[in-house]
């Protein structure tokens, strides 16, 4: 073979090996983006279930000191989510213990599951969602087992009239 011949063939031999090796970098580059793309979505989905979970708290805290109210101001339980908003049931004027029925921020529906009191009625709320809290201590003290909850459908809202319930300080 001529030398011009066996240079042309090394070059071409060469170029061929620096293709491979530029493909292989591309293909290990876009690996380590799908990687870093994947973390970094793991790391917004906790922090959107965290903030779900606060929403819960503070839910479930408004519907317990709604229940806390009706039951304070009628001697009995609420029969249904409805007279929380409005209660025509007595008073000459319709009396509101919450604003508005909030739906469960864990399943984003309104599917509350209500705890029955004794003499008819409901005396809490609870969660139907069965995934497993990520927050498990720093509850406040109302929050009776909350550390101890193996689902959110556990974190149970409930105002008992025999327990001295904790009364929050207003933010200053």
């Amino acid at each position: 073979m001529p030398p011009g011949r066996v240079r042309a063939r090394r070059r071409q031999k060469s170029a061929l090996r620096q293709e491979g090796f530029t493909y292989f970098g591309i293909l290990i580059l876009v690996v380590l983006i799908g990687l870093m793309l994947a973390a970094a979505g793991e790391v917004a989905s906790t922090q959107a279930r965290r903030e779900r979970e606060t929403e819960l708290l503070f839910i479930g805290h408004q519907y317990r000191d709604a229940i806390t109210s009706y039951f304070r101001a009628n001697h009995r339980w609420p029969t249904q989510l409805a007279d929380l908003v409005e209660d025509n049931s007595g008073a000459a004027t319709a009396q509101h213990f919450l604003r508005r029925l909030y739906p469960d921020p864990m399943t984003r529906a309104a599917d509350w599951t209500v705890l029955p009191a004794p003499n008819g009625g409901f005396m809490g709320i609870a969660s139907r969602s069965k995934l497993v809290p990520l927050k498990r201590a720093g509850f406040d003290p109302d929050d009776v087992d909350f550390d101890q909850a193996e689902h959110y459908a556990d974190w149970v809202f409930v105002f008992e009239p025999g327990r001295t319930a904790h009364v929050a300080s207003p933010p200053r």
